[in-house]
This record gives structure tokens, C-alpha cells and sequence, in this order.
């Protein structure tokens, strides 16, 4: 029950004079519910994935002089910058942004999502492979029937109508994405002890028989990329915020809470996984901690690892292609009002599909998982998607709108270190792009698609 006093509160805040319903939003929406804990939720689902997996490789690359500090560093950029852009413009008006860059990085994380989840259940089939055969057995088979598999699934989760819709999914992920980083984490500081010492070097995997000085700095370019990806959650920010209930406390405030936590706990965190996993295999660290067989025994820790990997990135799909699916259908919904066969929803639980739910978010699953399908080279995936969307959805795009909002006076000492921390995001995100395609021609050198 709503309080005259909440109610009044409410309105005034939310600018909306009108009746107040019990079920609807001043802007018309179903009514908003989500809180510190859901967005932090969301933001946590969508910042700790896969990308966390391929930390102690890109430490290897980098070495122990400069990988921790890289790390720390990019959270610091994510952190100043998100902080920043929502006490400049989330003042409970809803912003869109950076339209183009923002979608095909959603797109792109889908195809890469989907590369992750099939590679982890493959695994799981390779770990027990290896436990029945041994270490040295010829454990291989195809990632494509597993790429079908979770695009089947998809096509499912997807005929969840809207962001709101999956915060329960979205719980279950962070859940799970906790699990896989904690066992990955734990297993690595086993291999650590069991070593008796801290492997690597301070820079990194060295130039010499196998590794060309061209391919030390592509590699090194590429872990950039890496931790970049590890990172971003800039893409589904403003979605996020728009889940949020009706003030008091303003969207503001939630969002800031929400990110400070969210943030923090992440940098953290991908520090410790990223030095202890390169801790425990040194220059050898795989380029995914938990499917490129660091670790053998015991496989059963080893397979339910990589379940929930699955699990949490079941999720983070839906979390980071809702805002490409909600673009295409409020726009379908404007031209074609009155249409069945675009508002016509039958309601099956937390699923609503629609003839045109079902036809254009069924299309763009099966398109992802054949673009994956095609090219499943998770490192440089990787490395290429968080080097693209690093700099204009992390960097460029808040410095701006906060150099707009606060009216930082041009040539200030401020406006001159903002504008010196674009720059050199700028040139980082563009050696890392560089850096990735460049492991791109090397895999389709032995690669050929659809061949898993």
C-alpha cells in the first residue's frame, strides 16, 4: 500500500500532476520495481562474464609490471567516467545515446556470448573425456551442435518481453558468474601453492623461439582488448537506470550507489583473478582459465564450473540483447499501432510472444549463432569487441555529456585532463583493435568456418 504522503512525493519529483496509478508509470510504462540490489545485479551480470576467464592470459602478455596496473587502471577510467556521466545527466530524464556503436557492440557481445557458452560446453564433455582416457587423450569435437544448442535456448529466453521482465534471470546469472569466477579463482590459488612459488615474469611472455617481436606487441595490443571487454557495461547503463522505480530515492542516487558498489567489487575481484591465474601457469596461462585445461583434476569441480558459466551466460545474453530488441519493436510499435500482429501478446508466465517478437528475435538469434558459428575465436572475440566499444560507450561519449552538463569551461584544468584521458583511451582502444584483427589473420590461417 502507497502512503498520500509517498504518492505526493512522487508525483512532485517525477514532474507528473496527473492522477498517479497504481500500475503505471508517469511516462505510461508498467511500473517500474527495481531497486540498489536488482541493479546491482544487472550491472554485475553484465561486467563479470566470460571476459573475466580470459584475465590471466592477458596478464601473461603484459607481465606483472604492468598487468595489475592495467587492470586497476581501466576500472578507475569505467568508474570516474559512469560516475561522473550519471551525476551529470541521470536526473530521473531517460537518455539515449550513441545509437550505432551501441548496437553493434550488443550484436557483437551476442555472437561472442555464444562462442563462450559453446566453448564451456564442450568442455565439460573434454573433461571427462580426459578423466576416462587420460591427460594425453585426443579429446576433440565440434563447438557447433553446442552453438545450436544455446541458440535454441535463446530463442526461448528471448520471448521474454522486456528488461524488467529478467531480473530474476539476471539474479541467477551474477549468481553463477560468481560460482565459475570463485572456482576458477579457488583452483588457481591450489596450482599456485602446489607450484610452491608465484609463476611469470615482470614482462611477460618474452620474445624468443615461437613469438616474434610483431607478435609480442600484437598480443600485447590484443590483452588490452581483453581487459577492456572484461570491463564494459556501458551498452546496457541507461537500460539499467530505466528499470528503476519511481523516486524517492531518485534514479540518481540508486544509479550511483549501484555502480560504486558494482564497480569496486569488480575491479577487485578481476585483479585477484587475473594475478592469481597468471600466478599459478606464469607465461603458460591459457587464454580461457577454465576451458583451456590449466586445470584437469578434479574434473567434476572442472564441469560444474563451466555449467555455470552456461547458466550465467544464458542471462547476460538476454541482458545485453534486450536493448537491440526493444529498439526494433518500439519502433515497429509507432509505425504500426494498431496491428496484431506487432501488439497482439500471448501470455505463457514470464514469456509474451508476439508474431513479430517471435519472427524478429528468433532472426536475430539464429544470425548470431551462425556469425559465431563462422568465426569462433573467443581470445580475439574477445579482444576485438571490448577494444571497438571501449573508448566512444566507456570514455568519449560520458566525458562529453559531462563537459556539456557542468558546463566545463573550455582550456579549464579540468576540461584539459578530460579531454587528455579521451585521447589516450582513444590511441589504447585503436592499437587494441589493431592488436586483435591482427589475431584474427592469424587463426583463419589454420581455421576453416563452420568447421568448430
Amino acid at each position: 500500500m502507497v502512503s498520500i504522503t509517498e504518492v505526493s512525493e512522487v508525483s512532485l519529483e517525477a514532474g507528473n500532476l496527473a492522477e498517479f496509478s497504481a500500475t503505471l508509470d508517469d511516462d505510461g510504462h508498467p511500473r517500474r520495481t527495481g531497486t540498489v540490489l536488482r541493479a546491482s545485479a544487472h550491472i554485475v551480470t553484465a561486467v563479470i562474464g566470460s571476459g573475466v576467464l580470459s584475465l590471466p592470459w592477458a596478464v601473461a602478455q603484459l607481465g606483472w609490471a604492468a598487468g595489475p596496473p592495467v587492470m586497476l587502471v581501466f576500472g578507475g577510467v569505467m568508474y570516474y567516467s559512469y560516475m561522473e556521466a550519471v551525476r551529470a545527466i541521470l536526473g530521473g530524464a531517460k537518455v539515449t545515446f550513441c545509437g550505432v556503436v551501441q548496437y553493434v557492440n550488443l550484436a557483437s557481445i551476442a555472437v561472442g556470448y555464444t562462442i563462450a557458452a559453446s566453448i564451456s560446453m564442450q568442455a565439460v564433455w573434454r573433461a571427462n573425456c580426459f578423466h576416462a582416457r587420460g591427460h594425453a587423450a585426443a579429446c576433440k569435437s565440434s563447438s557447433v551442435p553446442y552453438m545450436i544448442a544455446f541458440g535454441a535456448v535463446q530463442i526461448v529466453f528471448s520471448q521474454i518481453p522486456n528488461f524488467d521482465q529478467i531480473k530474476w534471470l539476471s539474479i541467477v546469472a551474477s549468481v553463477m558468474s560468481f560460482t565459475y569466477s570463485g572456482i576458477g579463482l579457488g583452483l588457481a590459488v591450489a596450482q599456485a601453492v602446489a607450484n610452491g612459488a608465484f609463476r611469470g615474469t615482470l614482462t611477460g611472455v618474452a620474445v624468443g623461439a615461437g613469438l616474434t617481436v610483431a607478435q609480442k606487441v600484437w598480443r600485447t595490443l590484443q590483452a588490452l582488448g581483453n581487459i577492456a571487454f572484461a570491463y564494459s557495461f556501458s551498452n546496457v547503463l541507461i537500460e539499467i537506470q530505466d528499470t528503476i522505480k519511481a523516486p524517492p530515492p531518485s534514479e540518481a542516487a540508486v544509479m550511483k550507489k549501484a555502480t560504486a558498489v558494482s564497480i569496486a567489487t569488480t575491479t577487485a575481484f578481476y585483479t585477484l583473478c587475473g594475478c592469481m591465474g597468471y600466478a599459478a601457469f606464469g607465461n603458460a596461462a591459457p587464454d580461457n582459465l577454465l576451458t583451456g585445461f590449466g586445470f584437469y583434476e578434479p574434473f567434476w569441480l572442472v564441469d560444474a564450473a563451466n555449467a555455470a558459466i552456461v547458466v550465467h551466460l544464458v542471462g547476460a545474453y538476454q541482458v545485453f540483447c534486450q536493448p537491440i530488441f526493444a529498439f526494433v519493436e518500439s519502433r515497429a510499435a509507432a509505425a504500426w499501432p494498431d496491428s496484431a500482429l506487432v501488439t497482439k501478446e500471448l501470455r505463457l508466465g514470464p514469456f509474451a510472444p508476439s508474431a513479430l517478437r517471435l519472427a524478429w528475435r528468433s532472426a536475430f538469434v539464429c544470425l548470431a549463432t551462425v556469425v559465431a558459428m563462422a568465426l569462433p575465436f573467443f581470445g580475439s572475440i574477445v579482444g576485438l569487441i571490448g577494444a571497438f566499444s571501449f573508448w566512444p560507450l566507456t570514455v568519449y561519449f560520458p566525458v562529453e555529456m559531462y563537459i556539456k552538463q557542468r558546463a566545463v569551461k573550455r582550456g579549464s584544468t579540468k576540461w584539459i585532463c578530460l579531454k587528455a584521458l579521451a585521447a589516450v583511451c582513444l590511441v589504447l582502444s585503436a592499437a587494441a583493435v589493431a592488436g586483435s584483427i591482427a589475431g584474427f589473420v592469424s587463426a583463419f590461417k589454420v581455421f576453416r568456418p563452420f568447421s568448430g
